[in-house]
C-alpha cells in the first residue's frame, strides 16, 4: 500500500543537522512497554492463525491489502509449518488462548504433517498448505518445481515439533516416531585433511532426492558459522548424529586471501585438535564475526531458541551486541534512512529478496539494505537493544501505516518512498512471534533447546568458542 502523504522523518532531520537521533537516545527509567508487546504480538497470532489452514498447515502468505477475510497461499514449506508450532505454542504461554486449543491445534497440525511425503527422513521443500500434497508446479506462474530437501528449512521443522512435544506431553511419542529418520549425517561431508575443499566438514544445502542414492547435492556447503543453518548444526550435535568438531569447521570468516567482503584480521588457534581461523571484520570501528550477506536474521534467529549469548558470553554474546549495533548505526547514521533493521523480506513492490548491511557480511555481492526496512530484523534486536527496536517499531507504525490492529505489521517498508508491502509472510511473522514471547515470558520456547544433548553436547562447543573480537 502506498501512503497518500509521505514526510520526511524526524531522525533523518536530525542526521542532517548533527544531532542525535531518536532511536540512540538514552531510555526513560520508567519507559513500559510491555502492554504494547502483549497488543503487537496478539496481532501477530492473529496473522499466523488467518495463514494457518484448515488442514493444519502454516501457508507462505497472505495478502492483507483488502477487504474481508484474507486467503492463504497455496504453497507452504517446512519452516512456515514450524512457525506455525511454535507460534501456537507461545500464544498459550502467554495466555492468549486457552491450553486446550493450544492441543488441539498442535494435534491437528502434526497430525497433517505424519501425513506429508518425505524422502531420507526429511520433509519436501513445497507443498501444497491445503492438501499436503508435494509441489511440482508454482502455483502462481505453473513453473515446474524440482522436489528438494533442504537442510535448513528442515531444521526449523524439527525446531517447531520439538517445541511442541515440549509443550503437549501427548504428542511426545508421535514426534519421537516422526524424529527418528531425520539424521542429519544425510546432509553432512566429513572432513578431509587431504582435501578440505571437497571434504569440509559442513552441511550440503540440500539434496534434489529424484537421483539414485541419496540424491543429486547442491553444489555448496553452508560454510558461514553466523547464519541460520547452524540451527541444523546444533540440532545434529545435539542428537549425536553430527560430530561436535563439525561446529569448529564453520567460518567464522572466510580465510585471509579468499575473495570476500574485507579482508579479514584475527588468528589461527586449536580446539578440539581442529585448527580454526579466528577472523573477525571491522565495521564502524568495532569487531565482528560477520554473517554471509550481513542480514539480521542469519545472526539473530537461531538464538530466539539457543541460548547462545548465556552459553558464550564473551563471544557470541558480544557479537550479538555488536551485530544488532551495527545494524541500526547503518540505518541512523551510515545511511541516514531514519529507521534500521534489514532482512530478507517482501520486496514492498511485490516478489522476495535478500535485505541487509553489505559491510557486515562476507559475500562480496552483498545484502544490500535499499531503503527496506524489515520490522521483523527490529523484533529480533530486542534482547540487545529493546527500547530502540520499540522506538523504531513505533516509527514504523505511526509514519508509514506499517501496523494495524488486526494482523501486525505489514512484511516491508521502503522508507525511501513510503510503499509498504501488502504481505505478511509466516517466516517474518513466526520470527516476531517468537521474539516477542522471549520478551515476555523468557525462556518459554528455549526449554527444549536447553536440556538433553544441547545441554551435554552444544553447551560444551559454545563454553569454547573465543571469538577474536
Amino acid at each position: 500500500m502506498n501512503r497518500r502523504t509521505f514526510f520526511t522523518t524526524a531522525g533523518a532531520v536530525a542526521l542532517a543537522a548533527g544531532a542525535a537521533p531518536k532511536a540512540l537516545a538514552a531510555p526513560s527509567r520508567t519507559f513500559s512497554d510491555t502492554a504494547l508487546l502483549r497488543t503487537w504480538f496478539e496481532a501477530t497470532y492473529r496473522s499466523m492463525a488467518a495463514l494457518t489452514t484448515d488442514f493444519g498447515l502454516t501457508a507462505d502468505k497472505i495478502d492483507v491489502s483488502g477487504t474481508g477475510t484474507p486467503v492463504p497461499s497455496r504453497q507452504t514449506s517446512p519452516t512456515n509449518i514450524g512457525c506455525g508450532l511454535w507460534s501456537t505454542v507461545a500464544a498459550a504461554g502467554l495466555g492468549v488462548i486457552p491450553h486446550s486449543v493450544m492441543c488441539r491445534e498442535l494435534a491437528r497440525t502434526v497430525t497433517a504433517v505424519e501425513r506429508l511425503e518425505r524422502a531420507h527422513g526429511f520433509w519436501f521443500n513445497w507443498y501444497d498448505a491445503h492438501d499436503g500434497s508435494v509441489l511440482t508446479t508454482w502455483p502462481s506462474t505453473g513453473d515446474p518445481v524440482r522436489p528438494f530437501l533442504s537442510s535448513v528449512d528442515n531444521a526449523w521443522l524439527v525446531t517447531g515439533l520439538r517445541i511442541a512435544a515440549d509443550a503437549e506431553p501427548a504428542l511426545r511419542p508421535r514426534v519421537a516416531r516422526l524424529l527418528a529418520d531425520a539424521d542429519w549425517s544425510y546432509y553432512y561431508t566429513p572432513y578431509d585433511p587431504a582435501d578440505p575443499v571437497a571434504g569440509p566438514g559442513q552441511l550440503r544445502g540440500g539434496y534434489w532426492p529424484d537421483k539414485p542414492g541419496k540424491g543429486e547435492p547442491t553444489g555448496h556447503h553452508y560454510g558461514a558459522l553466523n547464519t541460520e543453518p547452524r540451527m541444523a548444526s546444533y540440532l545434529g550435535i545435539a542428537d549425536g548424529s553430527l560430530p561436535a568438531d563439525h561446529y569448529w569447521h564453520m567460518f567464522r570468516t572466510l580465510l585471509p586471501g579468499m575473495g570476500q567482503e574485507q579482508e579479514p584480521a584475527g588468528s589461527y588457534v586449536e580446539v578440539d585438535g581442529v585448527r580454526v581461523w579466528q577472523g573477525h571484520y571491522t565495521y564502524r570501528g568495532r569487531r565482528l564475526v560477520p554473517s554471509w550477506g550481513g542480514s539480521m536474521f542469519e545472526a539473530l534467529m537461531v538464538p530466539l531458541f539457543v541460548p547462545e549469548a548465556e552459553w558464550s558470553p564473551r563471544s557470541w554474546g558480544r557479537n550479538h551486541d555488536r551485530y544488532v549495533r551495527s545494524q541500526i548505526e547503518h540505518g541512523l547514521v551510515e545511511a541516514e534512512y531514519g529507521y534500521w533493521g534489514f532482512s530478507p523480506a517482501n520486496i514492498p513492490e511485490g516478489g522476495y529478496r535478500e535485505y541487509g548491511v553489505d559491510a557486515i557480511g562476507m559475500q562480496q555481492e552483498g545484502y544490500n539494505s535499499l531503503g527496506v526496512v524489515t520490522p521483523h530484523a527490529s523484533f529480533l534486536a530486542m534482547p540487545q537493544a529493546r527500547h530502540e527496536a520499540v522506538a523504531n517499531l513505533r516509527a514504523l507504525a505511526g509514519d508509514f501505516g506499517a501496523y494495524d490492529d488486526e494482523y501486525g505489521f505489514r512484511d516491508s517498508v521502503d522508507v525511501t518512498t513510503g510503499r509498504v508491502s501488502d504481505y505478511l509472510l509466516a517466516l517474518d511473522q513466526g520470527m516476531i512471534a517468537a521474539a516477542l514471547a522471549q520478551q515476555l515470558r523468557p525462556g518459554l520456547l528455549q526449554r527444549p533447546f536447553r536440556t538433553g544433548g544441547f545441554r551435554a553436547r552444544v553447551r560444551p562447543v559454545l563454553a569454547r568458542e573465543q571469538f577474536s573480537i
